[in-house]
This record gives C-alpha cells, sequence and structure tokens, in this order.
C-alpha cells in the first residue's frame, strides 16, 4: 500500500510511531487506576474506546492485546502505553491522527501526502463520527494509558469557537441593517423620481450581506461540530447503471479503495486476510444488494446509530467504486466443495441485488 522509502525519514518514522500507536485507541484503565478519581472527561474517554476502539488495542493500550491486533496488516498499532514514543507528541498531534481526512497510500496515482503526514490506512478517522470535544476526550483518555494528562485547554477551544459564534453574528446583524437602510433608501429615490429601483445602488451592502451570512454559518457550524456528532441528509439510491467497461474499470478502483485509503482490511477479511472486527466480506456480492451496500458505506450511523463502524467520509465516486469492488465478492459456502467460482467484474447492476436479508450484520461489526 506504501512503497518502503516513505517512512525512511526521521519525521515520517515519527510520525509512523504516533499514527500506529493511536490506531486502535484502546480502552481500560488499569494505568489510572480507580475511575472514582478519574476526570469525567476521561471517563467519557474510556467509554468510547471500549466501544470502537478496544478490539485493536486492547485493555491497557499494549500490543497484542486487542483481539483484532495480530489479524492486522502492517504497521500494527503500537503501545499506547509507552510514555518514552507517546510522551513526545503534543496533544494535538494525536487529535490530527484521530480526526482527519483519509488518504490513498496507493504509490504514484495515490494522493500527495507529505512527510510528516499521517498515512496509515487501516486506523480509520473518527471526524465524520463523533464531535470535536468526545475525540479530545478519546486523546485525554490516551494520555492515561502511557501515564499522562491531557494539557491542551479544551474548554478554552469551546470559549472561542462561542466568541466567534457571537463575534460573526453581530457582524451579520450589522451587516443586514446596512443592507436593509440601503434598500429602502434606493427604494425611495426610486419612488420619488418615478423609476425602477436601482440595485446598483445597494450592492455592495448585499455582498457585504452574504460575506457576513457565510461567515456566520461556519462559525455555528464549527461550534455545533464541537458539541454535537456530525449529521448528514439521508443517502439517496445510487445510480449504479454503466457500461459493462466502465464497471469493470470501478471495481479496480474500488479494490484500490479498500485496502490503500479506507483500509477496510484492518477490520474486515477476505479469504484469509484481514481483521475480525467486522465480518468477513467474502460473500458479499450473494448476500447485499448495492444499494445497501452503498448507503452504509456512505453513512453507517443513519442505519444504525451505534454502530462500531465509523464513517469515513466517502465521497460519492469513492463509494460507488467501493460498491462496486464488494459486489464481485462471491466465494461458495464453507460447507460447499470447493471451487472456483467466477467472478465477473462486468456486472450488470441491475442483477446484482440479491437477498439482503439480516444485512445489518453482514457489514456492521457491532455485533461481532
Amino acid at each position: 500500500m506504501r512503497s518502503a522509502s516513505r517512512w525512511t525519514t526521521p519525521g515520517v518514522v515519527r510520525t509512523l510511531i504516533l499514527t500506529a500507536a493511536v490506531a486502535g485507541l484502546a480502552g481500560g484503565a488499569s494505568v489510572t487506576g480507580c475511575t472514582l478519581f478519574q476526570s469525567e472527561q476521561v471517563k467519557k474517554g474510556k467509554a468510547l474506546y471500549e466501544h470502537y476502539c478496544m478490539h485493536c488495542h486492547g485493555e491497557n493500550g499494549r500490543q497484542n492485546e486487542g483481539y483484532n491486533w495480530r489479524y492486522m496488516p502492517d504497521p500494527k498499532p503500537k503501545d499506547l502505553s509507552n510514555k518514552e514514543e507517546m510522551g513526545t507528541f503534543k496533544d494535538e498531534e494525536i487529535f490530527a491522527v484521530i480526526s482527519r481526512d483519509m488518504k490513498d497510500t496507493t504509490p504514484e496515482i495515490g494522493d500527495k501526502i507529505g512527510e510528516d503526514e499521517f498515512a496509515v490506512p487501516t486506523m480509520p478517522t473518527f471526524k465524520y463520527t463523533l464531535s470535536e470535544e468526545e475525540i479530545w476526550d478519546i486523546v485525554a483518555y490516551v494520555r492515561t494509558l502511557h501515564g499522562m494528562k491531557l494539557t491542551y485547554d479544551v474548554e478554552g477551544r469551546k470559549k472561542e469557537l462561542e466568541a466567534k459564534l457571537q463575534e460573526a453574528q453581530q457582524k451579520y446583524d450589522q451587516a443586514q441593517q446596512a443592507y436593509d437602510a440601503a434598500e429602502k433608501k434606493a427604494n425611495e429615490e426610486a419612488e420619488k423620481k418615478g423609476v425602477e429601483v436601482d440595485e446598483s445602488a445597494y450592492a455592495k451592502e448585499q455582498e457585504a450581506l452574504l460575506v457576513a451570512k457565510k461567515e456566520q454559518e461556519q462559525a455555528k457550524a464549527a461550534l455545533a461540530n464541537f458539541t454535537s456528532r456530525p449529521k448528514f441528509p439521508p443517502v439517496p439510491k445510487p445510480d449504479l447503471t454503466m457500461t459493462a467497461e466502465a464497471a469493470a474499470q470501478l471495481v479496480e478502483t474500488g479494490k484500490r479503495l479498500y485496502f490503500n485509503k479506507y483500509g477496510c482490511n484492518g477490520c474486515h477479511r477476505i479469504g484469509e486476510e484481514g481483521g475480525t472486527v467486522g465480518p468477513a466480506l467474502d460473500r458479499a456480492g450473494f448476500r447485499l444488494n448495492t444499494a445497501w451496500m452503498y448507503r452504509w458505506i456512505k453513512y453507517p450511523q443513519s442505519m444504525k446509530p451505534e454502530t462500531r463502524m465509523p464513517n469515513l467520509g466517502l465521497s460519492d465516486a469513492d463509494a460507488k467504486a467501493v460498491t462496486m469492488y464488494l459486489a464481485t465478492l462471491r466465494a461458495p459456502r464453507p460447507d460447499q466443495a470447493v471451487e472456483k467460482v467466477h467472478t465477473d467484474v462486468m456486472l450488470n447492476t441491475q442483477n446484482v441485488s440479491v437477498n439482503a436479508r439480516n444485512a445489518g450484520d453482514v457489514i456492521d461489526g457491532s455485533s461481532s
């Protein structure tokens, strides 16, 4: 998934240590002692770890503790309890690992990745699943695993966002007043002269109002994202009608994204390789219809709010590609004679639709 040379510089090695170390975001409280002495923030972080992360890092954040650790491809999650390694990173750096956009690590044709930029596909992002405050809770708990405390001023961050929203609101109110006054003046002058209103007379105020409105909406969204989990509109049924040639190309793209960008193999098995957090996907092409898969991949929380599978922020194009790849996975049943199952990448997507009974348990890892 990545060329070996990308990890040879000191900066990249340092980043790899951090990102791999946080990859499973372990749960557990043995390092910190009795939970009665834990802060409320750490308690919340512990609960999040236990739900989303302990399967990879285990109870105490040590290597090979989580049941999924040994099934994960390299680089495997590192030791979160190792203060010598983890103590070299700022709180903000750990936060950036947990909250980010996924990168395609395919050599030459993938995304451009900076020397110190995180690029381990099997560490999922929680940017589109958890609130900013919850992610800081996670960082606070990670710190306890190696005997440190969170020093970042999270409450100060919240107050900063509140202040920015108040400032943006005031700016918008002033812009609205200026616009209303300019429009009223233009209307009065036009009425006196008996002519059409000259909209250019208040064009400057209108432009300023639009800018202020945008800034207000951005400030409001930033504060909402801090305190609340992200919410997205319902995912519409995808149009997967395409030529056989286009389908074949999309399948290849989806396979690349499955492994090299979204690291699905960290939690799901195909054949003898991959994680065990979620169920195996060998027979996804038989058991699921493409519309269901697409919607699940795009926004799993809309279908099962407490699923452990995070929203990875897939674009429509990426979700279609991964869906088409999954539709080709048609391994024989374990109890059948092992035969070569013809995987036709030239699928007529209208005929891919199959019985999706128990579909929620097929992709979702929360029941595993």
